[in-house]
């Protein structure tokens, strides 16, 4: 029936993703009317205790509206799509790098909580510690939607764990989120205004990714946008997903330009340092961490750093919704 396995599967995922949507708010409902029938009873029997009850589920289904409020405004130009996260250390050296690799154990765990699958497709180890960049593959419904809130320059500052003098240290890796293309989007690329690079991979992989040269990395010379592979067994299978990768970066590149031509939203990316961060992750001389765009502030640093990113994606949505219903 499908000649297409990859877009059949995508066609069922968003299928289930939407059935999921529709159980949930069919199980609000439900619990509304159960909670309604508690209160009735209470107040026949003058139960004060099974009327708190009443009150605190109220409170708690008035959160989960509210989610499912903001989940169904993902209605945007690729937001239902996969995406693939681009993670890269800036000023910091050492420091810098290692920060990069808690940013990707950080985006692996809040996929692995959300029900998606996360995949590295590239990885660049850093000279002493931690990962020089990233690119992560994150599949699911809305994984797009969601995780394009991510996009900017993430600030660390902490005690350095590599400065014998203990002192604190600041910095610095950029998260650059776009939508992987699927069929049913039409990006024509010329291979005359690419360049194919191979060369021997250095994540992990086994025996064989280190012994061949099996990755491919894939330059579109009038963008400059790079795209690379190197998990994969074979350099076919590495270049076939580097073509995917360019095709959805330009697919964003002319998102963006779209957004930026509206005045949807202003441009995030910048300058890998001090002045461009989106987010900052202060561990010493205290525990908080502020999204300079929203305000949202949490003292839950080892939560955050362990995947719970939903509410300050949920403030991201909620802020962006704001934005447009006053302009």
């Amino acid at each position: 029936m499908w000649d297409n396995p990859e877009r059949a599967q995508k066609l069922m995922s968003e299928r289930t993703g939407l059935t999921n949507h529709i159980k949930k708010i069919q199980d609000l409902e439900n619990s509304i009317n159960d909670t309604y029938e508690m209160i009735g009873l209470a107040e026949t029997e003058g139960d004060e205790s099974l009327l708190a009850e009443a009150e605190k589920n109220f409170s708690q289904m008035e959160k989960q509206m509210d989610a499912l409020e903001l989940e169904s405004l993902l209605c945007q130009e690729g937001d239902k799509n996969d995406a693939f996260l681009e993670i890269h250390s800036g000023a910091g050296g050492t420091e810098a790098q290692d920060w990069a690799s808690m940013l990707l154990r950080m985006y692996e765990h809040w996929a692995d909580k959300n029900d998606y699958k996360s995949e590295v497709m590239e990885l660049s180890d850093g000279e002493e510690a931690g990962i020089k960049s990233a690119i992560l593959k994150i599949s699911g419904l809305n994984a797009y939607g969601w995780l394009k809130f991510e996009s900017g320059v993430h600030r660390l500052v902490r005690i350095s764990p590599f400065d014998s003098n203990a002192r604190r240290h600041t910095s610095f890796a950029s998260v650059w989120v776009y939508p992987v293309v699927d069929d049913s989007i039409q990006i024509d690329i010329n291979p005359a205004d690419c360049r194919i690079d191979v060369y021997r991979s250095s994540g992990a992989g086994g025996q064989h990714v280190n012994k061949t040269e099996s990755a491919v990395r894939i330059t579109h010379i009038p963008t400059g946008i790079v795209a690379a592979c190197q998990t994969q067994r074979s350099q076919f299978a590495n270049r076939d997903e580097a073509w995917r990768m360019l095709r959805a970066r330009l697919y964003e590149l002319e998102l963006q330009k779209r957004r930026e031509a509206q005045g949807a939203v202003e441009a995030q990316k910048g300058d890998n340092g001090w002045g461009n961060q989106v987010r900052s992750y202060v561990l010493q001389p205290y525990q908080m961490i502020k999204d300079l765009r929203t305000n949202y502030e949490t003292s839950d640093i080892n939560g955050v750093l362990n995947g719970d990113l939903n509410d300050f994606m949920r403030e991201s949505l909620a802020n962006l919704t704001k934005s447009k219903g006053g302009s």
